[in-house]
């Protein structure tokens, strides 16, 4: 297989200058952004078929009719999304507000549109593409919804000033969908204002947009928008090749040619040799002349098995994403032992971590903008927004940590090293009415016998 470069260029945001939509968007403008970001889907569609399993060694010319021809797919890229995906959010993210109101309204939401769930896919959209959207609708009860968006799907266009602020967004699909021959336009643009449907290259009348703001929030994994498993798509289709060339050795090893040398077969000889694999030769005067033997073309195994191998570590090397199935691994491996292990996909997590924090608080910014939502506009900037790493955890390890701390630290930071504590200050105030029941029983007792309690 000759290598080949790499079949798209990494997205950089389209811009436009504010001049140019200063009387408005008009369609033709709309129709040049959407060429230039079909030009873009080749690299979406990639990616989207390497998560799925659908690689490249399919599309490799056909061998030879007689020729084993194995295509093996070794799904390192859902592997990788997926475990990271656990890892760093399987715990799902847990979003607070210190008003009881706003966090009433902001349960209500998250109810309404299975946040859970919506954040897990969105999330994971955002690993297999560098980024995804979350847009933005009130349906027929005046409900705020969100819902998922795929970069194939929606863009914005930023201008090309330093703010590099947000102009406007195109959300659009064809009639009939068919990669070959898709059929027209149809979507809408939004503006902060405006939501403009259109049709076949013509504008539909446009209504108002209720949030003031464009209706869709960008989720990253990173500035660059580079998937999760992007940079070791050429190692992993190595991978595939190597390890389906191996499955041909094997076939072509059992079908090896039987070579009789020295002696001539009649036809029933060879259905004897092929049918009962049975070999009795004579009629030779001289039987150590015959030679009977496989032809074996050369093995290049152990070759194979290092090339697979290094292969393999570079790919979880590469994606920072630690390959738990490893044997080496180690399920008993310490807490600090398996912090360092998993610290490369840690200091990922941790960089996505600031952008979802990002993308949340923009989501409640939009959120709170109707009145029907929340009272006041500015609430969203008293969210706080947790995330927590889904590892396995050594409670004792954890019990003891936090009891060489007492009197070190204070209990609130004693109690928050324990993993089974979800907020130490909702623990110590368990522990604080506890001790006062405790202390008004034992009162009680001395005061009425110990028979108060029972009456």
């Amino acid at each position: 297989m000759a290598g080949k470069r790499r079949p798209y260029l990494l997205p950089e945001p389209l811009t436009c200058s504010p001049e140019k939509i200063k009387n408005g968007i008009s369609m033709p403008l709309v129709e040049e952004y959407i060429r230039k970001h079909e030009a873009r889907l080749p690299r979406y569609n990639y990616l989207e078929n390497l998560y799925k399993g659908f690689h490249d060694i399919y599309k490799q010319p056909e061998k030879e009719e007689w020729k084993p021809d194995w295509r093996l797919v070794v799904n390192f890229p859902w592997y990788i999304t997926n475990m990271f995906m656990g890892y760093g959010y399987g715990i799902p993210i847990k979003t607070t507000h210190p008003d009881d109101n706003m966090m009433e309204a902001i349960s209500t939401f998250e109810k309404n549109n299975e946040i859970a769930d919506h954040d897990y896919e969105l999330l994971k959209k955002a690993c297999i593409f560098g980024h995804s959207w979350e847009y933005f609708y009130q349906d027929e009860n005046t409900q705020t919804k969100v819902t998922i968006c795929s970069p194939k799907e929606l863009f914005v266009v930023y201008d090309d000033t330093m703010k590099s602020r947000a102009l406007f967004a195109v959300r659009y699909g064809h009639h009939g969908m068919d990669s070959d021959h898709p059929g027209e336009k149809f979507g809408e643009v939004l503006t902060k204002g405006l939501i403009e449907p259109f049709d076949c290259g013509v504008k539909k009348d446009p209504y108002e947009n209720p949030y003031g703001y464009i209706p869709c929030v960008e989720y990253r994994l990173n500035e660059e928008r580079i998937g999760l498993f992007e940079e070791t798509s050429g190692l992993t289709e190595v991978f595939n090749h190597t390890i389906g060339e191996k499955a041909n050795d094997v076939d072509a090893f059992a079908d090896a040619y039987l070579a009789v040398l020295g002696c001539e077969l009649s036809d029933d000889g060879y259905y004897k040799l092929r049918d009962e694999r049975l070999i009795n030769l004579y009629g030779t005067e001289n039987a150590k002349d015959v030679l009977v033997q496989f032809l074996q073309k050369p093995t290049a195994d152990g070759t194979q098995e290092n090339l697979l191998n290094r292969l393999e570590r570079l790919i979880f090397h590469i994606s920072m994403v630690a390959n738990i199935s490893d044997e080496n691994f180690g399920s008993s491996s310490s807490g600090v032992s398996l912090s360092y292990k998993l610290l490369a996909m840690g200091n990922m997590a941790s960089g996505f971590d600031r952008k979802i924090k990002k993308s949340i608080k923009k989501r409640y910014k939009i959120f709170c903008s109707l009145s029907t939502n929340v009272s006041d506009k500015n609430a969203w900037t008293g969210i706080e927004i947790k995330t927590t790493r889904n590892v396995p955890k050594n409670i004792l390890e954890e019990a003891q940590t936090a009891q060489a701390l007492e009197g070190t630290v204070s209990k609130e930071t004693q109690l928050s090293v324990l993993s089974i504590v979800n907020s130490a200050t909702d623990e110590i105030k368990k522990m604080e009415d506890e001790q006062k029941k405790l202390l008004d029983d034992t009162v009680t007792r001395r005061m009425f016998g110990a028979d108060a309690d029972e009456e």
